[in-house]
Formats: structure tokens, sequence, C-alpha cells
């Protein structure tokens, strides 16, 4: 399992308070074959002083100035050389030390380019406040407001140099894009790993206001619209419904 090599992506921007247990989990990983890449956006508060820390389990660290956490994650993809790639922003964590063992042994046990699994949301305590069970895909899901969450989202590198990058052009749903295009547009095989990979500290720029969550609607139509949704509209109101319960799951 080992010589599979698994790329790791932490984008940042003045993530004092959570760059360092994300890094630790990171470090805590049985599976060790593993290119960690942070790519910050010249953050202006002591991240890069805690990066610093930890440097010689970094492979790559690189701070300038980017356009958006999306452009960060294209910039990182761009300097990775594993055969998988998974992205772990510095408010992520893996939710246990086995998570890229788990994961790397579903690569190569199902043969599947892509895999995703379960997330927790959690606040800044640590306390569970949400819970994201994806269940298995089938084609069309997509169509009824489903998604996987991001932040499981582990695929082969190759995938993005023939399906694409990241788009700007959809801003906060850049994410809900891609996998859009790789899963509904183009049916990409996927696997679902029954299991919670990844704690996520709640928040995000898409719900910092009213206004950021109207615009995050309105990229998530146009995404849709892009990548053959039926009825984009309904799918828009299905969305967040789906979040809604996960409150209560």
């Amino acid at each position: 399992m080992q010589d599979l090599k698994i790329s790791l992506i932490t984008v940042a921007f003045n993530a004092e308070n959570t760059i360092e247990r994300c890094i630790q989990s990171v470090i805590g990983q049985t599976f060790k074959n593993v290119e960690y890449i942070i790519i910050d956006g010249v953050s202006t508060d002591s991240t890069i002083r805690i990066i610093d820390r930890y440097k010689e389990h970094i492979n790559i660290c690189l701070s300038e100035p980017d356009k958006g956490i999306y452009d960060a994650m294209n910039k990182g993809i761009k300097l990775a050389q594993g055969d998988i790639i998974g992205m772990l922003n510095a408010d992520d964590f893996f939710a246990d030390k086995n998570i890229l063992s788990t994961i790397a042994g579903t690569f190569k046990q199902q043969k599947a380019p892509i895999i995703y699994g379960d997330l927790d949301f959690v606040n800044s305590q640590g306390k569970v406040v949400r819970k994201w069970r994806s269940g298995q895909y089938s084609q069309g899901m997509f169509n009824w407001g489903w998604m996987p969450p991001h932040p499981t989202f582990y695929c082969k590198r190759e995938l993005f140099y023939t399906l694409g990058f990241y788009s700007l052009e959809y801003g906060t749903a850049a994410d809900y894009e891609l996998m859009l295009r790789f899963l509904h547009l183009n049916k990409i095989n996927t696997f679902y790993i029954k299991k919670v990979l990844i704690g996520m500290e709640i928040g995000g720029l898409s719900n910092k206001s009213f206004g950021n969550r109207v615009k995050g609607l309105l990229f998530d139509l146009k995404a849709m619209r892009k990548n053959g949704i039926i009825f984009p509209v309904i799918t828009l109101i299905l969305k967040p419904l789906r979040k809604t319960i996960q409150y209560f799951s």
C-alpha cells in the first residue's frame, strides 16, 4: 500500500487558530507515503511561523498572493507529484490516525478513480454540531441536491489534467462545480467509504453573510446549468434542505 503516494494540499490564509491542529493531524497519520503541500495566501498573522515549526514534515510550502482559495488549490495540484490528490484545508483535520491508510487501501482494492466519505462539522470547542453522512452515490443523485463533502473527496491526479482544474468562474461553488463535472457530467466511477474521514470547523466564506449566501446560490445555479442538471431551480432548493437535515441526523 505504501507505494501509492498521496499528495495532500492545505490552503491557508490567516489561519493561526486552526493550522496547527491541521498539520498535526497529517503528521499523526499511520500512512507515511504522503507529499504534503501547503499553499499560503501571504498570511499577516502567525500562520507562517506556526507552519515553520513543522517544516521538516512539509514537502512544499508556497506563500504568495493568489486569487482565492480555489486558485491556491490549483497551484497545489500543479505542484503535486502523487498518484492521488486530496484537500485538507487549514480548518480541517483527520478524524483519526488511520484515515489516509483507509483511503489508500480503498484506492488499491476498489480501483475507483474517486473516493469520498463522511464528515463532521465541529464548533470552536471541538463539539460535533452537524453530521454530513454522504451515502452511496448513484448516477442522477446530483439532480436531487446531493453532493459529497469536498474535504473527503480524493481522486487520481490525472483527472485534473483530463477534465480540468477548479474553475474560478464559480466563486465559492468551485468545488461543487468540479465534483458535478467529474461525477455527474463525465460519470467517473466512484466509491463511498462509510466512515467519518474529516472534521471541519464550522463556518466558511459562503456563510459569512446573507449576501455571500445569495452569491453562493447563484454560483450553484450557474454550475448546475453548466453541468447538465435537469431542473436546476428545483435542485437549488433541495441542496440547502439536505444541509438542514444534517443538523438533526
